[in-house]
């Protein structure tokens, strides 16, 4: 034989055995920007290093409605990833839809791994499961509203660096100061208003959002967010913008930036924003979710926000092998524990909170242990174990055209929340016939 051929036949055999051992692509669709796509980043790098088996992709597709819609419509293409971070709000979506997904509780089994429901943080593993327990999606990030506010704003206010504000009334009242005092052009501004002023609203305050405990209880699904603790919160939040107190952003995390520019001294959004506000070296402080004095014994818990990681049916069990190493390298008491202390997001796992409290992280980092106090504090009501609709991202559309009529001067709260009520009522019924 030639030196040619030979040459020849040791390239056909060097490209066999490389394409026999040619690492899975695993591709994972997300909604994660900023100091937390960072994150997305270094995690997957860090996963594909420890193996060659298997390689994420990490694929971002938009905010948490366009990657929702993106997953959809690759669904009906035939052409899914294997894994697609879906907010809170698409569980219900994901939940009805037969045969495109596998429960990861199924994926992890698969791969040699045992799911024991009892090692992940309650709140959070129930929401994510299944009325017998068996879990659907993973809980990458899950989060918890908290108010943030901007400490030399306060100190040029007059306010107390040291007290954040506790109520709604006090929020308002401080909003109020800054404004007025010069502090900054606007006292306060808030992210996601239907998740943190009705969904968390509700839980933390211990009054219904929806009948049959939210929509977890199933059967038929009206609104109650037309009653009077409603009403008179958002009429608040209207007098505050016609005031020029209260800005708003947008409809999902827009108004961060209003804050993080320091036009805003005041600020409620996700735990999960924590990232960016460290990033932005503001001089910040934490506190808790603020609650209405005429709740039912508030505060109650809070439910859980951010996403899940959920899996694609269809897949092949090489993949599905992969995707549950994966899950499994996610859930490590190190990596969860670094995950929920430099992004804000909650550890999924209690042994990453015991580990986190033990490194006394919480003393060096004052309010940081806020949000998953708030959701573990008190046993969760039929108020406050969280929503679940359907059809819940359109349901928040409805409410959001309402409050930036309110907004705008269109009208008044009441009539935002009465026609946010019905509308939302009729799309319900029309999902679910």
């Amino acid at each position: 034989m030639s030196i040619r051929a030979i040459l020849c036949t040791l390239a056909a055999g060097a490209a066999f055995t490389a394409s026999a051992h040619a690492a899975t692509e695993l591709q994972w669709w997300h909604a994660m920007n900023g100091a937390n796509n960072e994150v997305v980043e270094e995690l997957a790098k860090e996963f594909n290093a420890s193996q060659g088996d298997y390689v994420i992709k990490p694929v971002f597709k938009g905010t948490y409605p366009e990657t929702l819609n993106a997953g959809i419509a690759a669904f009906r293409a035939k052409q899914t990833p294997a894994i697609i971070q879906v907010f809170d709000v698409g569980t219900g979506v994901m939940m009805g839809a037969e045969g495109a997904i596998k429960p990861v509780a199924e994926v992890l089994e698969q791969g040699g791994y045992t799911f024991d429901k009892a090692k992940y943080l309650p709140g959070i593993v129930n929401y994510y499961s299944k009325p017998d327990g068996t879990m659907l999606s993973f809980p990458y990030n899950s989060s918890s509203p908290i108010l943030y506010y901007n400490k030399d704003t306060f100190e040029k206010a007059g306010l107390d660096v040291a007290n954040p504000p506790k109520t709604w009334d006090e929020v308002f009242a401080a909003a109020r100061k800054i404004k007025e005092s010069g502090a900054a052009p606007c006292g306060y501004t808030s992210t996601w208003l239907t998740w943190i002023h009705l969904e968390n609203f509700a839980a933390w305050n211990n009054v219904s959002y929806a009948s049959g405990e939210n929509g977890l209880a199933g059967g038929k699904v009206e609104l109650a967010i037309d009653s009077p603790i409603y009403v008179d919160h958002f009429q608040a939040i209207a007098d505050l913008a016609k005031e020029g107190v209260f800005r708003y952003g947008g409809r999902t995390s827009e108004a961060k930036q209003l804050f993080l520019s320091g036009e805003c001294g005041i600020l409620t959004e996700s735990s999960g924003g924590l990232g960016d506000v460290v990033k932005s070296g503001m001089n910040y402080g934490i506190g808790q979710l603020p609650y209405d004095t005429k709740g039912n014994g508030a505060p109650q818990n809070t439910t859980p926000g951010g996403a899940s990681l959920w899996v694609f049916g269809g897949k092949t069990d090489e993949e599905y092998k992969g995707i549950a190493q994966f899950f499994n390298f996610l859930s490590q008491t190190d990596i969860q524990s670094r995950l929920h202390q430099k992004s804000g997001y909650l550890p999924v796992t209690l042994e990453a909170y015991e580990a986190t409290k033990k490194s006394g992280f919480y003393k060096e980092n004052p309010g940081r242990e806020t949000p998953i106090s708030q959701m573990m504090g008190k046993p969760p009501t039929e108020n406050s174990k969280g929503v679940r609709l359907i059809n819940l991202p359109q349901v928040r559309d409805i409410e959001n055209e309402e409050f930036e009529s309110m907004l705008n001067g269109s009208q008044d709260a009441k009539t935002a929340l009465t026609k946010a009520k019905e509308r939302g009522d009729a799309a319900i019924a029309a999902a679910t016939r």
